[in-house]
């Protein structure tokens, strides 16, 4: 579902570096070479000079086949030497050492590679174990103020109770399906699906105090999948796992994060080598002072992670404290002691074609361009240090879902919330800015906004469709909205009741159940009320009832086309009766279970 992308090359030059970004720069290193052997480079993680790996971090090697490392040895100065085994990445291009006991807090880790050069051109590389703060204690899910018709029932499947959604704009033309996940019940979350017309045609439950979050298509080896994070929440951060599911809605690989982190909600990407890109929030002390804050803080670190959705092996770890000051953040560190400052809040990753990455952070108001390899940033968009002169309307705040649009040469899209508190901008907008890597400057393209006005506080995104439309989520907003390319509303949908989704998205999806059709009857007077769903299924046209007075011998008894989610048909009164469920050339799809009529 993505368009070819263009590089957003940018090279900043610095007359100075700090301590920071000198240890950070050694995470290139290069495996010396004898013989007829060819010059390959390692890159390992925690990146050398980190100083906020987990007590219970992975070693990641990258770059050569584990067979090529050699002896590793692996030395803390209070824990002592560490033995582990070393498990090889799904592609063959490296793999970890996993230590069998964790490390200790504020201790320096030492690693030796008998056959790579890690750490200029030494076989030496250090990093140091970060003192973690509390883990954060689940939050309890907070439903929604009920009102009239804000919860859809289902005779055949009661056992779902979606918020209710209505169309405020039909759509001009069909792109597909809406991918929404609603966030404050009032009686159940979930991830769903919804028709061009607003029509239920998924609709997945997550379990009691817990969410779903970034529900879409992408792909998986190939093939379409449905993804999406689940889990509980913490002061504006998940803690959980990532989950895809094929189109028959089974469970296929499920993504979490290393080194003793919790998946977080706000970004599950995955790329065409079959990995996935993540976020986490790891809370650790951390001296504040420089943003006058406590000495002994407890900061987010905000962490981004690749990992080998095979293996579940990290391949990638970037972390915000070790590369972005507090001092950049535009949030005020907390007022009470003990409260964790949140000062970076990663809210997407972008995987950039040149190798890089695109990574959000709505507590900055920036963007930042950073390497794959070592984790080093190479450009700033927005903030107090951008690398970028913000021209008229360009600069943004509390920004979320920065991507790259490939369908023109050096845009970058946003969703630019504009509020936080507090409120920066009148109204939220999708934001598409132009960079011009020559002149350093970021020019508004084009901007989207709603009719009336919306302002959301938070959540957010921008989906740039293949038929040049964009597609609208509106966050903490109840709104999805789909624009054309000259900002005409083509499509407008809410949910009917104080609900939200943290992204929306529009994509073609076809979907064939394991499960048979569900149906319900009752008698009213001398009919058969019948009432048939199948949750997921894509490809039905219409329905047709089976009835008798045996469950044994049925015979078909009408005909009608599928209307919404839940079709009901009304036939004289028979004792037993089922449904089979008819594809637009009359094919069966499936056939429900025989039931007696209530």
């Amino acid at each position: 579902m993505h368009h070819p992308r263009r590089r957003l090359r940018f090279r900043v030059s610095a007359p100075r570096r700090s301590l920071a970004g000198l240890l950070v720069g050694l995470a290139a290193v290069t495996l010396s070479s004898c013989g007829n052997l060819s010059v390959a480079s390692v890159d390992v993680f925690p990146v050398p000079g980190s100083r906020v790996a987990p007590p219970r971090t992975q070693i990641a090697f990258r770059g050569v086949p584990v067979d090529r490392l050699g002896r590793i040895t692996v030395i803390g100065t209070r824990t002592g030497r560490h033995r582990g085994r070393v498990v090889a990445d799904s592609d063959g291009r490296g793999g970890s050492f996993l230590p069998n006991r964790p490390f200790a807090p504020g201790e320096t880790v030492t690693v030796r590679v008998a056959g790579a050069l890690v750490a200029r051109r030494s076989h030496v590389a250090r990093f140091r174990v970060a003192d973690p703060a509390p883990a954060f204690a689940p939050m309890p899910v907070r439903p929604a103020s009920r009102v009239p018709g804000d919860v859809d029932s289902f005779r055949s499947r009661p056992d779902l109770r979606p918020p209710s959604v209505e169309i405020v704009h039909p759509a001009a033309r069909s792109a597909g399906d809406v991918f929404i996940a609603n966030q404050n019940g009032p009686l159940q979350n979930g991830t769903m699906i919804l028709d061009a017309d607003g029509n239920l045609i998924w609709f997945h439950p997550v379990p009691d105090n817990e969410q779903a979050s970034d529900f879409r298509v992408q792909r998986y080896h190939g093939r379409p999948v449905l993804t999406w994070w689940q889990g509980a929440l913490g002061p504006g951060v998940g803690m959980g796992e990532d989950e895809i599911y094929d189109s028959s809605y089974q469970r296929v690989a499920v993504v979490r994060a290393a080194g003793g982190l919790a998946a977080d909600l706000h970004e599950f990407q995955l790329t065409p080598n079959g990995t996935a890109l993540i976020t986490a929030f790891y809370p650790v002390r951390w001296d504040a002072s420089a943003a006058h804050g406590d000495r002994q803080a407890i900061v987010l670190d905000s962490v981004v992670q690749e990992i080998d959705v095979a293996t579940g092996l990290l391949l990638f770890q970037w972390d915000s404290l070790d590369h972005v000051p507090l001092t950049d953040s535009e949030q005020a560190p907390p007022s009470h002691a003990g409260q964790p400052y949140d000062y970076f809040h990663v809210n997407s990753v972008e995987d950039d074609d040149d190798g890089s990455l695109i990574i959000s952070a709505r507590n900055t108001w920036a963007a930042y361009k950073v390497s794959h390899r070592t984790g080093r940033v190479i450009w700033r968009l927005g903030g107090k240090r951008s690398s970028f002169r913000m021209g008229p309307g360009a600069q943004f705040a509390f920004q979320h879902d920065v991507r790259v649009d490939g369908r023109d040469d050096g845009l970058l899209t946003i969703f630019d919330d504009g509020a936080g508190p507090p409120t920066v901008h009148k109204r939220s907008r999708g934001l598409v800015l132009k960079l011009n890597t020559h002149t350093r400057t970021a020019t508004v393209a084009r901007e989207f906004t709603h009719s009336p006005d919306l302002l959301a506080n938070f959540e957010g995104n921008f989906q740039s469709l293949p038929d040049g439309d964009i597609f609208l989520g509106w966050g903490q907003q109840p709104y999805f909205t789909e624009f054309a390319a000259d900002g005409a509303t083509v499509f407008d949908g809410r949910f009917t009741g104080g609900n939200s989704s943290y992204r929306a998205y529009r994509f073609p999806w076809t979907g064939t159940p394991r499960t048979r059709p569900a149906v319900a009857a009752l008698k009213r007077g001398s009919n058969a009320i019948v009432f048939a769903s199948w949750n997921g299924a894509t490809e039905v046209a219409g329905w047709r009832a089976l009835s008798g007075a045996s469950a044994d011998r049925l015979t078909a008894a009408q005909v009608v086309p599928k209307d919404g989610f839940e079709t009901e048909l009304s036939l004289p009164y028979a004792r037993y009766v089922a449904v089979e469920a008819l594809d637009a050339s009359g094919r069966v799809l499936g056939r429900s279970a025989v039931v007696a009529v209530g």
